[in-house]
């Protein structure tokens, strides 16, 4: 990337504030109590697993990342507005996804039938159609927020405009300046599915991810971290903390391998090598692997929980929404089997 100039720095800049904006008034993530989310069974591994599934339905489709951040991002506002039951969350992930495509994705998505025989789930489409609603109802069909990686994107181009000199620091950026970008993208999307970093916004957590890359890089790293900090209005002492915390979970993962790394197998090891594969260096899970775990509620406690959920498999007819407007449409829809959700498309910037 050139010197944008003044100009682009100032373009940056009022970037940087407007998703600063969008972040503080739609930033919103699920609380975990008594190791669930709070008021409901979804477990802390349930929603780490069904965000690294989410990974894999984008790769599946050939969405960017920017549609899998968004649609994770979705996916916690929404579980942090309603209280909704396990055996929902892959639909409401599913879906998600799908409005965030709408947003995101410049070439035709192809249609929700398609994808969903595409993913081999066994939702329907009116299901999907349904829950596009139930979503957009309850998020007040303000979907798009400044996800991290629009984050990651903004503070490259501001260190590139106030710090040229950092396109061409490393063997590997003299030949291609944005190759860090990749490896900053990678970082957030595993950092995403971590919920111990769900309390961090997407600021903060791309910041700490920079600044950590910032400290191999450069000797003076800290004049330039503490320009974007400020940019950024971030409190030091939650970035020291979100930082700490990066810094451990990215280590434990070993991003520090390099991208082109060669390996050569053993034969005569090869048991050892298996395990390897199965659950990582040390006995920690790989990166395709995932944990498991099990609510401490009963089944009896679930009925409280379908906040405008059981219509998708007329489990009842009275919903617990806002007003009965929602219970009458939702309820025709599923008489019909049809969606009253209307088409999206992309918003226009």
């Amino acid at each position: 990337m050139k010197n944008p100039g003044a100009a682009e720095n100032q373009r940056l800049v009022a970037l940087l504030e407007n998703a600063l904006g969008r972040e503080m008034r739609l930033w919103k993530v699920p609380v975990f109590k008594n190791s669930c989310i709070q008021g409901t069974d979804i477990t802390p591994f349930q929603l780490q697993d069904v965000i690294l599934w989410l990974g894999e339905m984008c790769r599946l489709f050939n969405f960017c990342q920017e549609t899998f951040a968004l649609g994770v991002c979705v996916l916690n506002r929404l579980l942090a507005t309603v209280k909704a039951p396990p055996k929902y969350l892959k639909c409401i992930a599913f879906t998600s996804l799908i409005l965030s495509a709408k947003i995101n994705e410049d070439e035709v998505i192809g249609s929700v039938k398609g994808l969903v025989v595409q993913s081999g789930c066994n939702f329907s489409t009116a299901e999907i159609l349904r829950m596009e609603r139930i979503i957009l109802d309850k998020l007040n069909w303000d979907l798009y927020t400044a996800t991290p990686i629009d984050f990651i994107h903004i503070f490259h181009g501001l260190l590139i405009s106030g710090h040229p000199h950092l396109s061409s620091v490393g063997a590997h950026s003299q030949k291609r300046p944005c190759l860090q970008v990749a490896l900053w993208t990678r970082q957030v999307q595993h950092c995403m599915a971590c919920h111990q970093l769900l309390q961090f916004k997407g600021s903060t957590l791309a910041l700490a991810i920079i600044t950590l890359e910032l400290e191999r890089l450069t000797p003076d790293w800290f004049s330039v971290f503490t320009d974007l900090l400020k940019k950024a209005q971030i409190q030091s002492t939650e970035f020291i903390h979100c930082k700490e915390m990066v810094d451990e979970y990215l280590t434990s993962l070993e991003f520090s391998l390099p991208a082109n790394a060669v390996y050569i197998f053993d034969s005569t090891n090869m048991t050892k090598l298996q395990d390897e594969v199965s659950w990582g260096p040390a006995g920690r899970p790989g990166l395709g692997q995932t944990r498991r775990g099990k609510g401490s509620r009963g089944e009896g406690d679930t009925d409280k929980f379908y906040d405008g959920f059981r219509c998708l498999y007329n489990e009842g007819l009275a919903l617990e929404v806002d007003g009965d407007s929602d219970t009458k449409v939702l309820h025709e829809a599923h008489q019909k089997n049809v969606s009253p959700c209307p088409h999206l498309h992309p918003a226009v910037s």
